[in-house]
């Protein structure tokens, strides 16, 4: 799950996943399954969402092998 991002999503943006999707050009579906990492972003998708929310890609999406909640290393 990304869930930095599912947190960015709620807490500065206050937009629903329909919402978000809509911003992507996506279905509804596609970006519930790419927010809970069923299925991986393209560039593009992680370029518009880093525009939106003003934040470096890195800052938002997790390594697809911490997706499922592990702590990446020199984390808190």
């Amino acid at each position: 799950m990304q869930s930095k991002l599912y947190a960015m999503r709620k807490d500065k943006l206050k937009m629903t996943q329909e919402e978000i999707a809509a911003h992507l050009g996506i279905s509804t579906l596609s970006y519930r399954n790419k927010e809970k990492g069923k299925s991986e972003f393209t560039q593009d998708e992680m370029f518009a969402l880093s525009k939106l929310l003003g934040k470096s890609i890195d800052s938002i999406f997790l390594p697809r092998k911490h997706q499922n909640g592990d702590k990446v290393k020199g984390e808190n």
